[in-house]
């Protein structure tokens, strides 16, 4: 799960062609954390996000039905954020990856988050894990 990342090369090697769809610095609030001062309310994670996607079976004709929507991914990590209190940001990152994962055309995906507020002497603490379909 976590470990080596795959190159674009490895990638293009496996399946001849690849796409990534991304998703940076996606501010939520989420309610995470062991900590007693992190189970006093909802606290600031970034979430970032690449999925590296099998070529698609026909031509875009630059329609959204022949394609990843973003949508999909932004939302999706809403919903699971609002969810539930995470003890833990491997947690939600695993949970993120299923999601991603749950779309055919995704091969991989690599997921992280980030605590920006927890430590004063640093930017962030986060996590991050890669799955390969």
């Amino acid at each position: 799960m976590t470990g080596e990342r795959p190159s674009v090369a490895d990638l293009l090697a496996r399946h001849g062609e690849t796409r990534r769809v991304f998703l940076r610095n996606y501010r939520v609030m989420a309610n995470i954390g062991i900590h007693d001062f992190e189970r006093q309310g909802p606290q600031a994670l970034l979430i970032n996000v690449e999925l590296y996607l099998q070529p698609p079976q026909a031509a875009l004709n630059d329609d959204i039905a022949n394609t990843l929507d973003y949508d999909f991914l932004r939302q999706g990590i809403a919903s699971l954020v609002a969810s539930r209190h995470f003890n833990l940001q491997e947690t939600l990152v695993h949970a993120i990856l299923e999601l991603c994962l749950s779309r055919d055309a995704v091969v991989l995906a690599r997921v992280s988050s980030e605590k920006p507020d927890v430590y004063p002497d640093c930017d962030a603490v986060g996590y991050e894990a890669t799955r390969m379909r």
